[in-house]
């Protein structure tokens, strides 16, 4: 029967691998995620058989069942605007799953043994870094989820932001008290009374340390914080799975901690900045509300449905930015319709996706896949900012940060290096937006008062509509 736990593992590793190798590109990201999932779905049959004499069916059984109903239901419910939310609290409840555990395993290896046999060295050792890491992106997702939510108020979020320094301090102390903790939890593991009381001791510092480094991290940057700690998830998996013996958690972790790490520092790269500067020198507190003025004082030139569709219908090329506005008014489709009728014209239509666009990696390719976009017509950033130069009229739909020329222009600015799409450079520009509202960095954006760019103000779904039933009379 060992014989078949370990190839069954093999199989659910293949497939790990093999699902994941699909999720680099979006014609293949959804079946790569049914493999994925499928290769889940084997190791946990593995496991089962593995511990087939355990007298806890009841346990497991309803566990699986509870873990079916919280997460079935919200996954196909959830919309695509929530989405990011969504990827974040399951990722908390991974990570917060990973310390119970780690705690579990804990008290388990502790009372029956001591320091002197090696395999429960790599229990302990393995146990404690577990529920360190594990505590830690719980909490942590914990305030991305309800950052994300819009569920602090902003005037806290901004002091909160501001505070930054505050945090990094007592994160500091609580580095210092975590090792100190983790320290002689180790060293007197040998069935100690209290041990099962420093443990929780230990869950409780991390944890702080997962509020506390999160909490001043701006709006801006929690596509970055998403994906960091998902990889932090995934070493937790990791190191129970050293704890456990369990080579499917060993292998699974591994690989979601080093894919998570590596898309980190892609999406760091991307806004052209280092990750300990993300998590230590945050900016941007969330959206809020502006004057009617344009940003530094300049005239901001309204347009109508109408002139934008005669803009775009005698266009050669229209280059399409979307952006979170697009998600929260679920304009996707609208969007595809408008471009529809402007191919039937013989204008090209093409998407620019920033890196960081919408609120978590790979937002807007998802939203515009759903309104069956064909895949090559999305562009990322590298290969369409050559393009804006003759391009015709490009129409910005609730995108701000990432179009924001002060990022290539103002040195003063705090997001200056980040690499943006070059929209400033376009023939015409035509921006949806709701109001005049900074971006989720709380940034102006001077785009909005050049000379070539004009302001659609309204509901991005709505504006769209009236532009397509403009193309269409034309």
């Amino acid at each position: 029967m060992s014989y078949l736990v370990s190839v069954l593992y093999i199989v659910a590793f293949a497939m790990f691998i093999y699902g994941l190798s699909g999720l680099t590109g979006p014609k293949t990201a959804v079946r790569g995620n049914y493999i994925a999932a499928v290769g889940m779905g084997v190791a946990v049959i593995a496991v089962l058989i593995d511990i087939r004499e355990t007298e806890n069916w009841g346990l497991i059984i309803g566990g699986l069942a509870v873990g079916v109903i919280l997460g079935v239901p919200p996954a196909l419910k959830t919309k695509m605007t929530a989405m990011p939310q969504l990827v974040a609290l399951f990722n908390g409840v991974g990570g917060g799953t990973v310390a119970l555990i780690a705690w579990a395993e804990y008290l388990e290896s502790s009372s029956f043994t001591t320091l002197d046999d090696i395999p429960t060295v790599t229990m302990i050792v393995g146990s404690l870094f577990a529920a360190i890491i594990g505590s830690i992106s719980f909490w942590g997702s914990l305030v991305a989820f309800a950052k994300l939510q819009e569920l602090l108020n902003k005037n806290l979020e901004k002091k909160l932001v501001s505070a930054a320094k505050l945090f990094q301090l007592a994160n500091i102390v609580l580095v210092i008290a975590s090792i100190a903790v983790a320290v002689y939890i180790g060293i007197s593991a040998d069935g100690e009374p209290l041990a099962s009381w420093w443990i929780v001791l230990l869950l409780v510092i991390a944890g702080l340390m997962g509020l506390f480094v999160v909490l001043p991290i701006g709006g801006a940057d929690m596509p970055v914080v998403i994906s960091l700690l998902n990889a932090l998830t995934g070493l937790s998996a990791a190191a129970a799975g050293l704890a456990l013996n369990n080579q499917a958690m060993i292998v699974a972790g591994m690989i979601v901690g080093a894919s998570g790490t590596i898309l980190t520092n892609l999406m760091a790269k991307a806004m052209n900045r280092s990750i300990p500067a993300i998590v230590f020198g945050a900016f941007g507190g969330g959206d809020e509300g502006g004057a009617a003025a344009g940003p530094g004082g300049g005239t901001v030139k309204a347009t109508s449905a109408s002139d934008a569709a005669i803009q775009m219908a005698y266009a050669n090329q229209v280059i399409v930015v979307p952006g979170y506005g697009l998600a929260v008014a679920q304009a996707q489709h609208a969007v595809k319709e408008m471009a529809a009728l402007l191919e039937e014209r013989g204008v090209e239509v093409k998407y620019a996706i920033h890196p960081v666009a919408g609120r978590m990696p790979g937002h807007m390719n998802v939203l515009l896949a759903e309104a069956d976009v064909e895949y090559d017509a999305m562009k990322e950033m590298d290969d369409i900012n050559g393009e804006f130069g003759r391009t015709d009229v490009t129409i910005v739909i609730g995108a701000n940060d990432v179009t924001n020329p002060a990022a290539r222009l103002d040195s003063s600015s705090p997001i200056y290096g980040m690499p943006i799409l070059n929209v400033d450079q376009s023939r015409s520009v035509i921006v949806m937006k709701r109001s005049m509202s900074s971006g989720y960095a709380g940034i102006e954006n001077p785009l909005f008062t050049l000379d070539q760019t004009s302001m659609l103000f309204g509901d991005a779904k709505k504006m769209v509509g009236e532009v397509t039933e403009e193309l269409k009379a034309l």
